[in-house]
């Protein structure tokens, strides 16, 4: 579903070149969790925007569910985020003038509702139901983050990433969100997920941690993966 080839991603800060990603090699199918770790400045989320064609790696080369990413066009990229991939943004990137059901339907209706569940559904199973009406600026941060999350679950799109979906969440809601999201893995999807809590790691499929924009371990989490019950944060 995913596969990177040589993949860097340098940027000039003034006279100073900062590489973000160095030759990154990383294969991901179907149905795989994946939790991203390492350190701030590892390259994490430069990771996610570059499979999620919001960012242009300086060399290699990148394929998402079929699309060849390098050399597409600015419509064809569009079409890719549009029609393939869903984010979870760590800064929710929620439309302010839209309610939570508003939201979530403008991102369900994009994809094209390949699941065929309501946006009212899919907030109800973030515990959102009764805030479905509610603007962001009514909501807690918390309540931002699942209204952000219920978006992405509702478009159905293969390849889901997530950058740290339960960071302004509880442990109970935290625990339910990433239920949720192993859900989607066993339906199919891809899910990656970046996070700093190594906690999360245990419940993966395959734990990759970064370091200076390369990655240094990829494999089991220590033990196996774990049901999301078995966390403690």
């Amino acid at each position: 579903m995913i596969e990177l080839e040589n993949v860097s991603r340098r940027y000039q800060v003034g006279p100073v070149t900062v590489t973000a990603l160095d030759s990154v090699n990383l294969t991901v199918d179907g149905g795989e969790f994946v939790v991203i770790l390492g350190p701030s400045g590892s390259g994490k989320t430069t990771l996610l925007n570059v499979i999620g064609a919001l960012d242009t790696p300086t060399a290699g080369d990148i394929t998402v569910a079929g699309h060849r990413l390098v050399g597409a066009s600015r419509s064809q990229l569009a079409r890719i985020r549009r029609e393939t991939v869903s984010f979870i943004f760590q800064s929710f990137n929620l439309v302010p003038g839209l309610t939570a059901r508003e939201n979530v339907q403008f991102g369900l209706e994009s994809a094209g509702n390949k699941n065929q569940r309501s946006a009212v559904e899919t907030l109800e199973s973030v515990g959102l139901g009764d805030r479905a009406n509610h603007f962001p600026h009514e909501l807690s941060g918390g309540e931002q983050q699942r209204v952000a999350i219920a978006r992405a679950l509702a478009t159905g799109n293969p390849v889901l990433l997530a950058d740290e979906p339960t960071g302004e969440l509880d442990f109970k809601t935290g625990a339910q969100i990433l239920q949720l999201l192993r859900e989607q893995a066993t339906e199919g999807r891809v899910v990656l997920v970046v996070t700093h809590n190594r906690e999360i790691s245990r419940i993966a499929d395959r734990v990759i941690s970064l370091s200076s924009g390369r990655v240094v371990s990829d494999g089991l989490p220590e033990g196996g993966p774990r049901e999301v019950s078995a966390l403690s944060w």
